[in-house]
């Protein structure tokens, strides 16, 4: 079993760990992630471990799904989201979308990226 990969805010009071480096990454226009920057890696609950968690703020003005970002340092950190079929959750499913660019000693370029065009939320 492989290391897993490791990330963090800028300011490193939130920390997390996921199972293994993301297969591909999603781009959406949104106007949420488009101000933020967000670059998502997106994974099954159970290979998403947050070790460090001071200052979490969440945004959760979208429910059911729920943005992270650190307090201190402004970083947005992981998404907590239900699986979404043609344009509505799945009961029961979720997944986390880490944000990407905060992973430690990882090269972004060496995966592909996915643009999402959800411009029209």
């Amino acid at each position: 079993m492989s290391e897993p990969l490791k990330g963090s805010c800028h300011c490193g009071a939130t920390r997390f760990e996921v199972t293994e480096p993301p297969k591909e990454l999603t781009q959406c226009n949104c106007t949420f992630c488009s101000k933020r920057g967000m670059l998502w890696a997106y994974y099954d609950p159970e290979q998403v471990k947050i070790t460090r968690r001071e200052s979490v703020v969440t945004y959760d003005r979208n429910a059911p799904v729920e943005h992270h970002h650190c307090q201190v340092c402004g970083c947005g950190t992981w998404t907590d989201m239900p699986v979404w079929e043609n344009d509505a959750p799945v009961p029961g499913k979720f997944r986390v979308g880490i944000n990407a660019r905060l992973f430690n000693d990882f090269n972004l370029d060496a995966v592909r990226v996915v643009f999402l065009d959800r411009r029209d939320l």
